[in-house]
């Protein structure tokens, strides 16, 4: 059974109440106010906002005695709240309760209101009683504003040879941000804190850099897998903390990558790869609230199945599990996808894959469950041209293997209309396959080398990148929520990498539904500022830029690669040129020599720009020896 949280919605965008509630410095505090209150009964409560649902499904509320609850709205009276029948506030004064409870954050104007209804005697608590400190706020007048919950989770791992690496900016200080500071607090496998601190970032657009091997150095934790919570605080512009994660090891071999979560728990994740042959695949069930999730409230199940196999095991609040899905799903294997029933227990969980030859980190994505398929895709035409496109490198094809499965990310695709493309990097179409009506609980992984191979097109040198677009030729319907996984597999070394992501509309001066998205602002989103991180000496940092358009747009791009240093200093640029429908893949260090990304520092890194086009960016890093990591980029 979910949660009984609000956390994110498509039309309103993430909710703050949860995040307010659950972080892990105002935990122990309302700890202690519902403790408070056992002992203060009975208690009335007054509940303006609906925040005592997720209060109760959040804390051990059980052993208050509640005498009687009022709400505000009229629209909320004959609801059961705390196992009482609601009351209009208005009739507050008959209360016999000898504290009220006010279930609200800023509540010193809803007391007022009542003041003159309490009965003598009366005494009020708020949630106020237990907020986050005025120096961890960026909006001291507004609490429940996303500004002052700019918060995510990290995957964090120092054990068993393995090794992780955060690197980000300043993005904010670009939105006028100053006095940009992290709060953070590292948790172990069992939930309990292992150390706390503060990180006072430069106002400028510096690159920062966590690293688990400094962590556990510095704090003396000893090994630890867990998970890394992280506030940033005096934000402006975001309210997401985006971050690269580097996973490396102490052997030469051990290199991927993934990123940040998406800080808003769902009920339900797609994506989930089952294991090929020789492979473990291992999901990383991470608790992100203040309470336990309790055994059988994780499951899983092939995509397209009821069939649920539970996790019989309870998390800690802020715990870790390692969970082999093969314990659940023994019978499941590659191509076959999971879904993953969360229910609203973790942000978008971390999944890895070890094998023979490595170990590969990756994430799934939020499953939809509001969406229906939108005849309107199929009627837009020329407007939008292919509409929405979910563009991912080919890899140069006489060493990489790429490999496409298509995964249903909505509750409500009950099949996947798709058509198939290959671009070389100058952007024409070498190659074009439909795909049919995919159901739900397909099991089709494409090898690009192999359609290309069928199709007589010699492999060698080949490199471009592939699209998937609806495919709207025999009736199908769309929601505009397409998604795949892509894999890629070094063909000498046997390394490999995995990212996933999903479509959109690009290039077009028409919007439609939030279409052509923007970083931070309305539609249409025609330009680029990518994050791309340098990697560690010796290894070498790579990158592959994509120019889709939904449209033709500008024939060429006009793309400014800048190096920039750990102070935010631009110490050096290049600029390249990408065909319209082209890629560029592009080896930094083929563009800023050793000296230059010395210089740049262990938290330097490369901004992609461009003014007139959208691009659409991967990242990754190689050791020059078969081990590479890839992942898509994030923009600011």
């Amino acid at each position: 059974m979910s949660l009984a949280i609000s956390t994110f919605s498509n039309k309103r965008g993430g909710d703050c109440l949860f995040k307010a509630l659950g972080h892990p410095l105002v935990v122990p505090r309302l700890r202690v106010l519902l403790s408070d209150l056992e002992r203060t009964g009975p208690v009335a409560i007054y509940d303006p906002h609906n925040a005592a649902t997720t209060l109760a499904a959040l804390y051990a509320t059980g052993l208050i005695k509640i005498s009687d609850v009022y709400v505000q709205k009229i629209e909320d009276l004959n609801r059961t709240i705390f196992g009482q029948r609601t009351q209009p506030v208005s009739a507050l004064s008959g209360t016999r309760a000898k504290t009220l409870f006010v279930v609200a954050y800023d509540a010193d104007s809803l007391i007022h209101q009542i003041q003159h209804l309490l009965p003598q005697g009366v005494k009020c608590v708020t949630l106020d009683a237990a907020r986050l400190p005025d120096e961890m706020l960026t909006s001291r007048n507004h609490y429940l504003t996303s500004l002052n919950f700019a918060t995510n989770f990290v995957f964090f791992r120092d054990a068993d040879g393995f090794h992780t690496r955060l690197m980000s900016a300043n993005y904010w200080h670009r939105y006028g941000a100053r006095g940009v500071k992290l709060w953070l607090q590292l948790f172990d496998e069992a939930g309990h804190e292992l150390a706390s601190w503060k990180d006072l970032l430069p106002d400028s657009g510096a690159g920062f850099t966590i690293d688990s091997q400094q962590v556990r150095s510095r704090y003396d934790t000893g090994p630890f897998v867990g998970q890394l919570y992280i506030h940033a605080v005096n934000v402006r512009g975001h309210d997401v903390v985006k971050y690269a994660l580097d996973i490396y090891g102490d052997d030469t071999g051990t290199l991927s990558c993934t990123h940040d979560a998406n800080a808003w728990p769902s009920d339900l994740y797609a994506g989930l790869p089952a294991p090929a042959p020789g492979e473990r695949v291992t999901l990383w069930v991470q608790n992100s609230h203040p309470t336990e999730i309790p055994p059988n409230s994780i499951g899983l199940n092939r995509m397209g199945s009821q069939e649920v196999g539970w996790l019989g095991t309870g998390i800690a609040p802020f715990g870790s599990y390692a969970l082999d899905v093969s314990t659940l799903l023994p019978e499941l294997a590659w191509p076959e996808q999971i879904e993953i029933r969360a229910g609203k227990y973790m942000v978008r969980p971390r999944y890895e894959i070890d094998t023979r030859v490595n170990r590969r980190i990756a994430h799934v994505n939020v499953e939809r469950t509001d969406l229906v398929p939108d005849k309107r895709l199929a009627e837009l035409g020329n407007l939008v041209g292919k509409g929405h496109i979910l563009p991912a490198p080919l890899l140069p094809t006489e060493r990489y293997e790429t490999i496409v499965l298509p995964t249903p990310m909505s509750t409500g695709q009950l099949e996947l209309a798709i058509k198939l493309l290959i671009f070389d990097s100058e952007g024409q179409e070498i190659y074009a396959q439909r795909l049919g009506r995919l159901p739900r609980d397909h099991a089709v992984a494409l090898s690009m080398n192999e359609l290309l191979g069928e199709a007589g097109m010699g492999l060698v040198g080949a490199c471009g990148h592939v699209e998937l677009i609806y495919d709207f030729n025999d009736g199908s319907e769309a929601d505009g929520w397409l998604h795949a996984l892509f894999r890629y597999r070094d063909l000498k070394s046997g390394h490999a990498a995995e990212t996933s992501f999903g479509s959109h509309m690009f290039n077009l001066p028409v919007t439609f539904r939030n279409e052509p998205q923007s970083y931070g602002g309305p539609p249409p989103g025609l330009s680029t500022r990518l994050y791309l991180r340098l990697g560690v000496t010796p290894l070498d940092t790579i990158c592959y830029l994509i120019y889709p358009a939904s449209i033709p747009w500008r024939a060429h791009s006009d793309t400014a690669l800048t190096l920039i240093d750990s102070t935010g200093i631009e110490i050096a640029a290049q600029n390249i040129q990408i065909p319209c429908g082209g890629s560029r893949l592009i080896c930094i260090s083929e563009l800023f020599n050793a000296d230059l990304r010395a210089r740049a520092g262990v938290s330097g890194y490369i901004q992609v720009r461009d003014l007139g086009c959208r691009l659409f960016g991967y990242h990754g890093l190689t050791n020059g020896q078969g081990a590479f990591s890839l992942d898509h980029m994030f923009g600011f």
